[in-house]
C-alpha cells in the first residue's frame, strides 16, 4: 500500500511576505534531514507570477528537491498521491487567485501562514485564515517572517501580540531577515547550499528550527 505524501501549503493572500523563500528552504532542509539518494520532497509552484519557477530555473540541476509548476485544480487536489514523503506548495499572493489556494488546501495536511512585522500584512493574513483556511478545516500555523533584529523588539512584540489576540496558532520559531535569503534566488541556491559563514549558519538554523517545530523531519 502506497504511503500518502504529507502536503504543506504556504499561503497568505499578500505578496512580499516571503512565501517562496520559506517554501524552498523548508523543502531543502527537510530533504536534507530525510537524506535519501533520490529527492524525497516535491515543491509545487502555483503562483501565476511564476516566482517559484524563476527560482528553480536559477538553481538548475543542483536543486535538492523535485519541482513542478501547476495551477490545475485537479492536479492540486491529488497532491497526496505524489510519490514523495513531503510536498511543499507555494501559493498565490492575491485574492484574485483564491480558487488555486482552495484547491491546494483541499489536499493539504497543514498550512503555514507567513506574516511580517509590518501591520499591512495582518489583514491579508486574517482574511486568508478566516475566509479560506478555517472554513476548510485545515490545521495551520502562523509564522513571523522577515524580522530584522537590528530594529529592536517593538515591532516583533506588537506582531506577536496581534497574533495572540486573534488566537492564531503561532510558531515559536521566528525567521529573521537576512540578505543571504534575498540574494539566494538570484544566485541560484537554497539555504542548504549557502557558502559557509556565521550568517549562513544562523539563517539555516531559523529554517531548521521551524521544520523541527512543525514536525516535518518524518514521513507519515
Amino acid at each position: 500500500m502506497a504511503i500518502l505524501a504529507r502536503v504543506h501549503a504556504v499561503c497568505c493572500q499578500k505578496g512580499g511576505v516571503g512565501k517562496t523563500t520559506i517554501t524552498v528552504n523548508l523543502a531543502a532542509v527537510v530533504d536534507q534531514v530525510l537524506g535519501g539518494d533520490d529527492p524525497s520532497v516535491l515543491v509545487v509552484g502555483t503562483d501565476p507570477q511564476r516566482s517559484m519557477d524563476w527560482w528553480a530555473s536559477r538553481v538548475g540541476d543542483d536543486i535538492p528537491f523535485a519541482y513542478t509548476e501547476t495551477d490545475s485544480p485537479s492536479d492540486l487536489e491529488r497532491l497526496r498521491d505524489a510519490d514523495f514523503s513531503h510536498v511543499f506548495v507555494d501559493t498565490p499572493g492575491s485574492l484574485e487567485n483564491e480558487h488555486i489556494l482552495r484547491s491546494v488546501l483541499k489536499s493539504a495536511d497543514d498550512a503555514i501562514v507567513p506574516i511580517t512585522t509590518e501591520p499591512l500584512t495582518f489583514v491579508p493574513a486574517d482574511t486568508t485564515i478566516t475566509q479560506v483556511i478555517e472554513p476548510l478545516g485545515v490545521p495551520y500555523t502562523v509564522v513571523v517572517n522577515l524580522w530584522d533584529p537590528r530594529d529592536g523588539r517593538v515591532d516583533l512584540d506588537d506582531t506577536l501580540t496581534f497574533a495572540r489576540k486573534k488566537n492564531w496558532p503561532l510558531a515559536n520559531s521566528v525567521i529573521r531577515r537576512y540578505k543571504i535569503h534575498s540574494r539566494a534566488a538570484a544566485e541560484g541556491v537554497v539555504c542548504t547550499q549557502y557558502a559557509k559563514s556565521r550568517v549562513a549558519l544562523e539563517a539555516q538554523q531559523d529554517i531548521l528550527r521551524l521544520a523541527l517545530e512543525l514536525g516535518y523531519g518524518r514521513t507519515r
